[in-house]
């Protein structure tokens, strides 16, 4: 019981801000307690998230040109966790390429997290998430559907995500039907 105070304890410490105001325009879940105190809990992407975007990222063990010159492998990692890119030949095995996954869902998460200052809902990140997953930080942070959302524009970004769906510079099928159904995901 005294280690789990402990943890709780430094996990409000962590995520503890000084008012409700503070954090108010967060896309984060929020708790108060009688002082007015609000602790602060990042979003995670759900277990439907996660097959959402499974469903999307087909297992190959071993590298493949994306259709946009980038090298991609396993789940669609395309960076490994030590920071060095996925390079043609190379293999992985399953055990590898999920670990990779759930690295890269970490990344994405917080990139999410950090960038979308409007209250969402879990179906609305999670699309987030595999959107960002798959275009990557760069784009979504400079994207027109992060500029909408984040001015309250939930309807215009949720038709920004069909804006998506090129691989160097080439409609694929493929993108057509992911930001499709992200876009279902999203407006659900």
């Amino acid at each position: 019981m005294k280690r789990f105070k402990k943890w709780l304890e430094q996990m409000i410490n962590r995520y503890q801000v000084g008012s409700r105001s503070a954090a108010s325009n967060s896309n984060i879940a929020t708790a108060y307690d009688e002082t007015e105190v609000e602790v602060i809990v990042p979003m995670q992407i759900s277990h439907a998230g996660i097959r959402f975007i499974m469903d999307f990222e087909d297992l190959r063990l071993k590298s493949y040109d994306d259709g946009a010159g980038t090298w991609t492998i396993g789940y669609g990692t395309t960076i490994y966790p030590n920071g060095v890119r996925v390079k043609r030949g190379e293999t992985c095995t399953e055990s590898e390429a999920k670990a990779y996954f759930q690295h890269d869902l970490l990344r994405f998460q917080r990139t999410v997290n950090h960038l979308v200052n409007v209250s969402l809902k879990q179906n609305q990140f999670d699309a987030l998430v595999s959107l960002t997953y798959n275009i990557g930080e760069n784009a979504f942070r400079t994207s027109t559907l992060l500029k909408y959302l984040n001015m309250g524009k939930y309807s215009a970004a949720a038709e920004q995500f069909e804006v998506w769906n090129k691989a160097g510079g080439n409609v694929m099928r493929g993108l057509v039907r992911r930001r499709h159904a992200e876009k279902e995901l999203f407006l659900k």
